[in-house]
């Protein structure tokens, strides 16, 4: 299979900040110069629900795109955009794993993974504990988790792709890894019950969300008291511009859509969650960069 092909950029015209004062979806032939089934996809008019879904079919599609790549062993990118950077260093994939998280992981597992880091290397993952991954992919999070965990703990992924969730399942057989579960959901609707988790997880997905607060929320609600929160994210510079911020081309390719580090730390907040701590890795566009954050949730107050 090829590797995935750049998605047709947006008409200016159909760009968030223009969708107020053009293109109505009944005007989408007028204002956008396309064909109503066109790539052009003005949102004018919708509500927030269709706007997320919208942004979910789009992640959806591409991320099963690069499943069934990595069970052909095919070549992908990132949703579209390269996994090294212009000088040939790794800032997206299974390559960024040391030596000791990929002997944790299942090689395709690694293989099909389009994350920006890794969170299980800060996530100080205890024996018996209960590890919840946020968009878990191919599963190399989960099975790395499971592992450090151990018999006694048990490592959970959530994903809305079923050919990722397919991948998954059939990269923890093939690893002889029994003390994981692979569940279909979304990430704004996390389908566990609350104070369930000790450790939530995630790699590269967070920014992917067109309701980032809903997820933090959700990801505070599953979590123990005293539960952590450690990811791996794409955080935006605070002199983004709003076109790439609102470019979709862009946006299923792990850079737009992203927080600011001062929005990250103010949606923790609301969240619920404390003891923010964000520290950068790597670039990985000239509007953005690689970064792990880690917060917790408070305890019970007796």
């Amino acid at each position: 299979m090829a590797e995935l092909s750049t998605p047709t950029p947006i008409s200016s015209c159909c760009r968030t900040q223009a969708q107020s004062a053009c293109c109505k979806p009944e005007a989408k032939d007028s204002c956008c110069g396309t064909a109503a089934d066109g790539p052009c996809g003005c949102a004018a008019g919708q509500s927030a629900a269709e706007s997320i879904s919208d942004i979910r079919e789009t992640v959806r599609e591409r991320y099963a795109a690069a499943a069934r790549a990595a069970a052909e062993n095919a070549s992908r990118s990132c949703c579209g955009v390269a996994t090294t950077d212009a000088g040939g260093a790794d800032v997206f994939g299974g390559a960024l794993y040391t030596t000791d998280a990929a002997d944790d992981a299942f090689a395709s597992a690694l293989n099909a993974s389009l994350g920006c880091g890794v969170p299980t290397a800060v996530a100080d993952l205890q024996e018996g504990e209960t590890v919840l991954d946020l968009g878990s992919g191919a599963g190399a999070d989960v099975l790395i988790s499971a592992r450090r965990v151990g018999p006694t703990g048990k490592a959970i992924g959530v994903d809305m792709t079923d050919e990722m969730l397919d991948l998954a399942r059939a990269n923890a057989t093939a690893a002889g890894v029994s003390n994981v579960q692979f569940v279909k959901g979304h990430i704004e609707d996390i389908p566990l019950p609350e104070a369930s988790v000790d450790v939530v997880i995630s790699n590269c997905v967070i920014n992917l969300s067109g309701d980032k607060l809903r997820v933090l929320r959700e990801a505070a609600r599953v979590l123990k008291p005293d539960g952590r929160f450690a990811v791996s994210d794409v955080v935006a510079n605070p002199d983004m511009d709003d076109a790439t911020k609102a470019d979709m081309a862009q946006g299923t390719g792990c850079i737009a859509g992203a927080l600011t580090e001062d929005e990250f730390r103010s949606a923790l907040a609301a969240a619920g969650l404390v003891d923010v701590e964000i520290r950068p890795t790597h670039r990985v566009h000239e509007h953005a960069g690689a970064a792990i954050i880690r917060a917790r949730k408070p305890e019970i107050s007796r």
